[in-house]
């Protein structure tokens, strides 16, 4: 393995596995995206990976995203927000991100659709649900995953439903972590046979640093990949 440790290197050694997980899976090389997630890291960080051509990036709350959105608003760049999004949050989501990948219940629902109405926007929504029995894990349960996905289609036009997210369980039995995302594959091609009008079903947000690999062989079309990224994160 390479010493390099610059940011480049880093990306390109993350592209090496996603395409070897895809191989792994009998899946194309290049079909599954990478979202960088730019939480506590600084504006200098997501402005050295738009230099490597990144444009989306995740973040966990709506003021990091104003932040940053105002620093580099020299950059084009799209904001997706990943993290547990708070009803009252919506105003800030509905104005900044261009995405939402942890839509979990009617009451977000309707108050990002007043809000993007309001503004005159869409945006694009990934359902986010629960299939790990962490009680620290966010989600839909997935029996409820068919009513929820009718009523955004009849009720918010304005939240493009376009796929599913989860994040798996915390653990080192890999088992656990695959049968996870195996749980979401499942359930998204059970609630493509019910044909949903208005609602798309093709992406799967799903795998991060420790386990997008698995992801990847389990279906994910995109992971979410911080720390592999951009370093160690230091909280405060």
């Amino acid at each position: 393995m390479s010493s390099d440790d610059s940011m480049a290197a880093r990306v390109a050694r993350l592209r090496q596995r996603i395409d070897a997980a895809c191989e792994r899976a009998g899946r194309a090389p290049g079909s599954v995206a990478l979202l960088p997630v730019s939480k506590t890291f600084g504006a200098e960080a997501v402005r050295a990976a738009a230099a490597l051509g990144l444009r989306r990036f995740g973040e966990n709350k709506t003021q990091e995203i104003r932040q940053k959105a105002v620093e580099l608003a020299d950059l084009d760049i799209q904001w997706v927000m990943i993290g547990h999004l708070q009803t009252n949050k919506a105003k800030d989501a509905a104005r900044d991100a261009a995405e939402v990948q942890s839509l979990d219940r009617l009451e977000l629902a309707h108050a990002l659709q007043r809000r993007l109405e309001a503004a005159g926007r869409a945006i694009d929504v990934l359902v986010q649900v629960k299939t790990s029995p962490e009680p620290s894990k966010h989600g839909l349960a997935p029996q409820d995953a068919a009513g929820f996905l009718r009523t955004l289609a009849r009720e918010c036009p304005a939240l493009r439903v376009q796929g599913l997210m989860t994040m798996a369980v915390q653990s080192d039995d890999a088992g656990a972590v695959r049968a996870c995302f195996r749980r979401l594959r499942e359930l998204r091609d059970r609630l493509r046979d019910e044909a949903i009008d208005g609602v798309r079903l093709d992406r799967l947000s799903m795998g991060m640093s420790g386990d997008f690999e698995i992801a990847v062989e389990e279906g994910a079309t995109e992971v979410r990949i911080g720390s592999a990224i951009f370093g160690a994160r230091h909280y405060a």
